[in-house]
């Protein structure tokens, strides 16, 4: 079984910062493509972020210069370094993953709890 888990969420004011991290374990093969979603309240998730396997990176508008992902591929794991948030911000963060689990060229999808991220004064 493949599991991720989010760490790091938390609240901070205005122009703060936080770095929200997410671990793959179980059986991963590989990984093709990593990203973090967003979902504030009463709104559909969105794509904050994303990078695939060659480290090509996208981002949402609202995020861009802002938001940085990054990845170890020695720890399975993903990050979203946040600067300078906003209250907008706001929302339950969400990592996502595709990957293979037994090198067979069967790629699934994971997602992880989520974790909150509150920006407020």
């Amino acid at each position: 079984q493949v599991q991720l888990v989010e760490s790091g969420g938390g609240l901070v004011q205005p122009g703060g910062s936080l770095r929200l991290s997410c671990a793959a374990s179980g059986s991963i093969f590989s990984i093709r493509r990593w990203a973090w979603y967003h979902q504030a309240p009463g709104k559909q998730r969105e794509l904050v972020a994303s990078m695939a396997t060659g480290g090509t990176t996208n981002y949402a508008d609202s995020v861009k210069g802002r938001f940085t992902i990054s990845r170890d591929n020695a720890k399975s794991t993903v990050y979203l370094q946040m600067n300078s948030l906003k209250p907008e911000d706001t929302a339950v963060y969400y990592c996502y993953a595709e990957l293979d689990p037994t090198g067979r060229d069967y790629w699934y999808q994971y997602w992880g709890q989520g974790t909150q991220v509150t920006v407020s004064s």
